[in-house]
């Protein structure tokens, strides 16, 4: 199977980066806390958790895959955040817990599974104009 050329895998990683700080951003904003200030001590635990995942999972072989990169990638941000979160003295309040595993399933398997439609979509369109 060939490799994704390096820009996909930038790309997807820089993406699952972006939705772990967009995830913590939201939560800071939704308790009414100085997002910005606190913004790195909530989203460090999942970024770290998200790294784990990336490298767990090889997930530059296969960046855009659903199942096979997406889950693990969002299994591993969730339970490594978690971990780490309690480590640090931070909250694991089981609300919070069923919060972030759902936002961050939707968020990093999500765009996976678009991502996959949108392909599926163009290359359904490129047989039928040929």
């Amino acid at each position: 199977m060939p490799q994704p050329a390096w820009r996909v895998v930038a790309g997807s990683f820089a993406l699952d980066v972006m939705l772990v700080v967009a995830f913590a951003a939201i939560g800071r904003a939704s308790h009414g806390e100085d997002w910005l200030i606190g913004l790195g001590i909530t989203a460090w635990p999942f970024l770290v958790g998200l790294v784990a995942g990336w490298l767990i999972t090889l997930a530059w072989r296969a960046p855009a895959a659903p199942v096979r990169t997406g889950l693990g990638v969002w299994a591993a941000t969730v339970v490594g955040g978690m971990l780490l979160r309690a480590a640090s003295g931070q909250g694991t309040a089981v609300a919070f817990i069923v919060v972030a595993t759902l936002t961050l399933c939707m968020f990093l398997v999500g765009w996976r599974v678009i991502a996959g439609l949108v392909a599926r979509s163009r290359s359904r369109r490129q047989v039928t104009a040929r």
